[in-house]
């Protein structure tokens, strides 16, 4: 599938404060380099980015280049380019805005996690495809909660509970013009407030938290309401992909993904 334009990726590498129990356990300094199916995450989703023909150019939020060393071979393989390296900020969504404020190239954007360790070229180019009909400024993939339950039904996902069905995020975000950084950056100041919930509730306004928990809040409700809160137009896509939702958390996640890769190699499970 060829999607046009082409889309930058950033993949979102940085550590946590603190030990990461992933990566104790495996050895390693970083989540991202934790071996999934004998590869580094990171290299994973770098690798899938490249062998994607909407993707033009690949950089890592990750706090020293150093952690892209153990992944070079593998991703340079067959020609590709080694990815871009950009320092890490504060939080997540810093991150987001000091690199794609950073970056030469005009958006699209696309943006994922390191710990994606399922992602492949197909699903990069449905969510990118998907991402561009919509003709919103921000865009953010989900998957249904039917979908996930019916292939991987002991898998624990968090879910929002909405009007018409429950999703949970896929780390997939595509930032389609310069007026979707104004999104990045509300997302910013909303986060500052997550260990005080209730003023979290209010930045996103009591009529939507009060529309939530009566369970009158549609998908495409929060994304009108984020909309008009940011003076930005976003929407939200639903993947039908199971595999789109799982990312690697905790020890049952890697373990579940470890599966995935076996059946997709064809290795007894």
């Amino acid at each position: 599938m060829t999607v046009e334009p082409s889309f930058t990726a950033l993949v979102l590498a940085g550590q946590r404060p603190g030990r990461d129990a992933l990566a104790d356990a495996a050895g390693v300094s970083h989540r991202c380099l934790v071996p999934t199916g004998g590869v580094p995450m990171l290299g994973r989703v770098v690798d899938a980015l490249n062998r994607s023909a909407c993707v033009d150019g690949i950089t890592v939020s990750v706090e020293s280049p150093a952690v892209l060393e153990s992944i070079v071979a593998f991703v340079t393989r067959e020609g590709h380019a080694r990815p871009g390296a950009v320092a890490t900020a504060d939080s997540p969504s810093q991150s987001v805005l000091r690199a794609l404020k950073t970056l030469q190239a005009p958006p699209p954007y696309l943006i994922t996690t390191a710990d994606h360790a399922l992602l492949t070229p197909d699903l990069v180019e449905r969510f990118c495809a998907l991402a561009l009909e919509t003709g919103a400024a921000v865009v953010t993939g989900v998957t249904s909660a039917s979908t996930i339950q019916a292939a991987y039904p002991d898998a624990k996902r968090t879910y929002l509970n909405l009007r018409g069905g429950s999703y949970s995020g896929c780390n997939l975000y595509a930032v389609m013009d310069p007026d979707g950084l104004r999104v990045v950056d509300f997302w910013g100041r909303v986060e500052q407030e997550r260990k005080r919930p209730w003023r979290m509730a209010w930045a996103l306004g009591p009529l939507m938290l009060a529309r939530y928990l009566l369970g009158r809040l549609s998908l495409d409700d929060a994304a009108r309401h984020i909309s008009k809160l940011t003076g930005v137009t976003c929407a939200a896509v639903v993947l039908p992909v199971a595999e789109a939702a799982i990312d690697v958390d905790k020890p049952a996640d890697l373990t579940l993904v470890e599966g995935i890769l076996r059946q997709r190699s064809g290795a007894p499970v």
